[in-house]
């Protein structure tokens, strides 16, 4: 069993455009939440999301790549790209350099245009960028053709616990030595008309207009989340190579728990036996005690359901010591990213750890009974950090937890 290591970090997401610029505003408590502008939204209930600002796609991609690729293989283009960066790994075998990206829905946009052509101008005018464009794992795919990564691409699909499940997946290939590095994570590009429609339709969605009451977890007067967008990226090494070329290791993932509540289709166990489940598979798994957990990033989603479940779940798994771990929403600033929502969210963890700071939960100012635990509101917290813990469920009862170790040599 070998052991596995961060070594390169990257995000785009509505509340910043890299790794340090999202960091630096999760900590100073800003939320990236604001009016929709992509379409209008007169005939919808729903007018505001977290969306990706100030973004120049020229700066990143080539021309080709912004004609022949979805607004999510784009974004997650922009994440990798930073990530592969940031790792410096020149050197490796690409048959050992896997790919576990991933998303929740993949190209929607694409999806949405092409559908409206075809019905207005008929079924011969459709892309034939159409299929390639949609398809979740072609995101994972241009990764691997851009960079010349041969090892698995396999794309983990579990709704809002996909990344999250990418990363823990990545993980296992590299601790059982079938591969020695990865590059995991997710995409989502959702925010528009069919995409804020369908979870209006299953009304997932919060309403309001005022932004510092929209993404609001564990507070009393949630009504549902805020749809977000973006991606997310981790390089992931085995440890010895890493120490040996001196790479900087961010921590180390050291657990994965994951498990299914085999309940609904879209609402989570009330009992929470599988999300309890999930956390204690993955500190066995890591060889640790539950009360060595220092940070919890929640799924915290914003939804009645989803917070009091969690929360439920979390004190089934850590007992006593629900009460004394920071737990936070970071989706309170960047909105709920879907497929990508883990890996940026392991992001925030891995981060906390390096800087020993915990992120808050944002405007969380009516406490609500049943959501009785620290979800650290409104401020960051100083404290030191050695092991946090990411959780994110999806519809479908998909669990998924990852636990990380403060990174050293």
């Amino acid at each position: 069993m070998r052991r596995v290591v961060v070594t390169g970090l990257g995000t785009i997401n509505g509340l910043g455009n890299n790794v340090n610029e999202t960091f630096t505003k999760m900590i100073n408590g800003e939320n990236g939440i604001d009016f929709i502008t992509y379409f209008d939204t007169t005939d919808f209930k729903v007018k505001l999301a977290s969306e990706i600002k100030n973004l120049n796609l020229e700066d990143y991609l080539d021309k080709g790549e912004i004609r022949r690729l979805d607004r999510v293989t784009q974004y997650g283009l922009i994440a990798a790209d930073e990530a592969i960066k940031d790792s410096n790994l020149t050197e490796f075998d690409p048959y050992r350099y896997g790919v576990f990206f991933t998303s929740g829905i993949g190209g929607l946009n694409t999806f949405y245009e092409e559908i409206e052509v075809a019905v207005t101008k008929g079924p011969n005018r459709v892309s034939p960028f159409f299929v390639p464009k949609t398809i979740i794992n072609m995101t994972g795919g241009a990764i691997s053709i851009k960079y010349g990564l041969k090892g698995p691409n396999i794309p983990v699909v579990s709704a809002c616990a996909a990344s999250t499940n990418a990363i823990g997946e990545a993980f296992r290939n590299i601790k059982h030595g079938y591969i020695d590095f990865a590059i995991t994570g997710g995409a989502e590009a959702s925010i528009n008309q069919i995409g804020i429609a369908g979870f209006s339709a299953i009304k997932a969605l919060n309403t309001t207009e005022d932004k510092n009451r929209a993404s609001i977890p564990f507070d009393l007067e949630r009504t549902g989340f805020v749809m977000g967008e973006g991606a997310a990226a981790l390089v992931l090494e085995e440890y010895e190579h890493a120490k040996k070329r001196g790479a900087k290791i961010y921590a180390e993932i050291v657990g994965y728990g994951s498990t299914g509540d085999a309940h609904h289709m879209t609402a989570p166990d009330p009992e929470a036996e599988a999300i309890a489940r999930a956390i204690t598979l993955a500190a066995d798994e890591a060889k640790i005690n539950l009360d060595q957990i220092d940070y919890i990033n929640a799924h915290g989603t914003s939804t009645i359901l989803n917070d009091r479940t969690e929360t439920f779940g979390i004190k089934k798994a850590f007992k006593d010591h629900a009460y004394k771990v920071n737990i936070s929403s970071t989706k309170s600033m960047t909105g709920h990213a879907l497929g990508a929502a883990g890996a940026l969210e392991s992001i925030a963890v891995i981060k906390a750890l390096e800087n020993n700071i915990v992120p808050p939960t944002i405007n969380l100012n009516v406490s609500d009974p049943e959501c009785d635990l620290n979800y650290t509101p409104n401020v960051a917290v100083k404290k030191e950090l050695n092991y946090g813990l990411n959780m994110n469920l999806g519809f479908g009862g998909h669990n998924a937890v990852l636990i990380f170790k403060k990174g050293e040599l």
